[in-house]
C-alpha cells in the first residue's frame, strides 16, 4: 500500500510540471487525485487514455499550485510524465514565482 501511495504521489508531482498557466478565471477543483488514469503513462511510458488527456487538460489551473507543493516538486520532471504530456498535447506551466515570504519580524 506504501508503494501505491508513493507511485501516486510522483505521478501528481510529475504532472505538476506538464500544462500551460491557464487563466484563473476557469473554475476547477484542484485535486491530484484526478490524474490516476495517467498513471500508467506517467510510470511506465504507455501511451496516455483519452481520459488521461482530458483530466491533464482540466487540471492545467492547478499544476502552478502542484509545481510549489514541496511533496510533489521534486518529481515532476519525469522524462516520462514530459512525454505523457506532449503526446496530450500538454505543453509546460509557465509559473509566476511563488509570492515572497513575509518579512521576520
Amino acid at each position: 500500500m506504501k508503494t501505491n501511495n508513493v507511485l501516486l504521489l510522483l505521478l501528481y508531482v510529475a504532472l505538476a510540471l506538464l500544462a500551460v498557466h491557464v487563466p484563473t478565471t476557469v473554475s476547477v477543483t484542484c485535486d491530484p487525485n484526478e490524474l490516476q488514469s495517467c498513471a500508467p503513462a506517467i510510470l511506465f511510458g504507455t501511451t496516455p487514455s483519452s481520459t488521461c488527456c482530458q483530466k491533464l487538460r482540466e487540471q492545467q489551473p492547478c499544476f502552478c499550485v502542484y509545481v510549489r507543493d514541496p511533496a510533489y516538486k521534486d518529481l515532476i520532471t519525469s522524462p516520462n510524465a514530459l512525454s505523457t504530456a506532449q503526446k496530450c498535447g500538454v505543453t509546460q506551466p509557465n509559473c509566476p514565482p511563488p509570492p515572497p515570504p513575509p518579512p521576520r519580524a
